[in-house]
């Protein structure tokens, strides 16, 4: 299965955007028990800074000497830096190498990342403001791609809960978000 990222990337950040413009209370839990919506969304929204600064070839340390700090609008700040991480991604040549915190990648295993991370706190996201649950099939497959060949390091990565068991006969989308320790079974609690 050939997998299209880039057209994925502008999926995902539709995704996160539809649920960004439900949120109406900025400190209502999330999933994530560390974070409430506004530093889910301000998470995303920093990662997205970090785009078009690293597929310019710059050092993490020259990257986080250029980020600016966002202001309270986080819906204005979201379209700044998905639109600047989108055009930045267009014009990105794939098997150039991107430094990050952890190892030097292609610019397509960056990618990745980045559509996997949106995507799963789209989830999140969708889940606090209580809006649609359900994410594009075709997005929820490749990002299953990503996660499923590391299912036992997931965990130990520490940027994961434990995973969550469920019934074979589940959807892809839920095998995706229990890998990543969520239940879409359970409600949210505050």
């Amino acid at each position: 299965m050939t997998i299209d990222w880039l057209t994925l990337q502008n999926t995902a950040h539709a995704e996160f955007a539809a649920r960004l413009s439900a949120v109406s209370d900025w400190n209502a839990p999330t999933p994530d028990s560390d974070w409430n919506t506004r530093q889910l969304v301000t998470h995303v929204i920093e990662e997205q800074q970090w785009v078009p600064l690293l597929l310019e070839g710059r050092s993490l340390r020259q990257a986080r000497s250029l980020k600016r700090p966002l202001s309270s609008d986080l819906a204005a700040e979201w379209d700044r830096y998905s639109k600047a991480a989108t055009d930045a991604w267009q014009s990105a040549a794939p098997d150039a190498q991107v430094q990050l915190s952890y190892d030097t990648v292609t610019v397509t295993e960056y990618l990745r990342e980045q559509v996997s991370d949106v995507t799963i706190h789209t989830w999140d996201l969708a889940r606090a403001t209580r809006s649609a649950e359900t994410i594009d099939e075709e997005l929820i497959a490749a990002v299953w791609t990503v996660f499923e060949p590391q299912k036992e390091t997931l965990e130990a990565s520490g940027l994961f809960s434990s995973p969550v068991p469920v019934p074979e006969h589940a959807s892809l989308q839920s095998k995706l978000l229990a890998l990543t320790g969520r239940d879409d079974r359970l409600p949210l609690s505050a």
